[in-house]
């Protein structure tokens, strides 16, 4: 199944219920679901495996345990920082000419 944006314009009750949802249906009926997800808090927290695009190109891929405790994960889609100023992701240090 795939499903694309399910939280989008919705209030965060009726996400955590979608979400809810979401995951029985993972579960019981062992249903595989592509999710498309801008919302990265709740979509690694309710998914297995996760890719992270930036740009239509994938810049991480892993098992969604590991994707939040990614340094960069933490600071660029979960807001969380230690300390200081946001930094510079590591992958947009290419040139790009124009």
């Amino acid at each position: 199944m795939l499903l694309d944006e399910p939280s989008l314009g919705l209030s965060p009750r009726l996400i955590h219920e979608i979400f809810e949802i979401i995951v029985r249906i993972n579960r019981e009926r062992g249903t595989t679901i592509l999710l498309v997800e801008q919302n990265a808090n709740v979509a690694l927290n309710v998914a297995s495996y996760g890719y992270i695009l930036e740009v239509g190109r994938i810049v991480m891929e892993d098992s969604c345990e590991r994707l939040r405790e990614k340094d960069d994960v933490k600071e660029f889609y979960l807001g969380m920082k230690d300390a200081g100023v946001r930094g510079t992701r590591r992958w947009k240090k290419r040139k790009t000419w124009r």
